[in-house]
């Protein structure tokens, strides 16, 4: 579901980090930058048309997921846009690595998967759009 729409980079998150990819997107805004927030709810089967969808319309993307980067919500987008419209994009989530143990905002701090971390990705990903 399109919870925010905007034309300069698409921001897909599941779960707990769509709130995160909502206060990213705020503060994306500030810097003048519109940044649509997708919530994918659901990983199989996935909304092929909605990701292709803005994929054009912003040319950029931004997944966020609270667990491994591997085999969830950005490989999957990732499949999607390969196999139809091929666009940049960062995954913000989980290093394949084993994690630390301590308190879950901290964790996500750490971790870059905080809104910090989705607002820093997303202007890398900027950077490198231009």
């Amino acid at each position: 579901a399109v919870l925010k729409d905007g034309d300069d980079i698409t921001l897909i998150a599941t779960g707990i980090e769509v709130s995160y990819a909502l206060l990213a997107a705020e503060r994306l805004e500030k810097d003048g930058i519109s940044a649509a927030v997708v919530n994918m709810s659901t990983i199989k089967p996935i909304d092929k048309d909605l990701i292709i969808k803005y994929a054009r319309k912003t040319g950029a993307i931004v997944t966020a997921e609270d667990h491994n980067i591997y085999n969830g919500l950005g490989s999957r987008v990732a499949e999607v846009l390969v196999e139809n419209y091929p666009v940049r994009m960062l995954r913000v989530g989980m290093p394949d690595k084993f994690g630390r143990s301590g308190k879950w905002n901290e964790l996500l701090k750490y971790y870059e998967m905080d809104d910090a971390g989705i607002y820093n990705a997303a202007k890398k990903l900027l950077e490198v759009k231009k």
